[in-house]
């Protein structure tokens, strides 16, 4: 098992490859790629490859299609740039970042709805009783409060 930092530098350096090989690629079915993350087990013998494709689901597929056939291709390439005994397997993992800026989006717009809302709700609140409840008469009047225990000198 090798250190973190090493996991780290691999993975990292396996996104970068991969993301320089698929432009080699020459699979029609290919659509607009993006490398976006890359992971590697700490024995470094398995890869998972995250990216997005720019379109609808029928590119996702056919790109997927074409990143499974040249999986071969790229896992030979990447274990001769890593110079490492055994090539690491790849998984290739669709990262639908639009979906989730979609629902980011509409979580937010939800947020600033409700947030509406109640300010138009509080706008014409009053309170129900005092707007100080714990005002008394006798702070009003300048009194001071006497004193409990006090000595009368005499």
């Amino acid at each position: 098992m090798s250190d973190p930092a090493k996991t780290r530098r691999h993975a990292e350096r396996i996104r970068e490859l991969v993301a320089s090989l698929v432009r080699e690629i020459k699979d029609p079915r290919l659509g607009m790629l993006t490398v976006t993350d890359a992971r590697i087990t700490g024995d470094l013998r398995e890869a998972t490859v995250f990216y997005t494709v720019l379109g609808d689901t029928t590119e996702q597929a056919s790109t997927a299609a074409a990143l499974e056939s040249a999986k071969g291709m790229l896992r030979t390439r990447v274990g001769h740039a890593l110079k490492l005994r055994h090539s690491p397997s790849l998984t290739f993992v669709l990262d639908n970042v639009q979906t989730h800026v979609k629902e980011i989006d509409d979580l937010l717009t939800e947020a600033r709805n409700r947030d509406q809302e109640v300010q138009r709700l509080a706008a014409g609140a009053k309170y129900a009783g005092d707007a100080d409840p714990y005002k008394s008469d006798d702070d009003e009047a300048g009194d001071e409060p006497e004193r409990v225990g006090a000595r009368e000198e005499g």
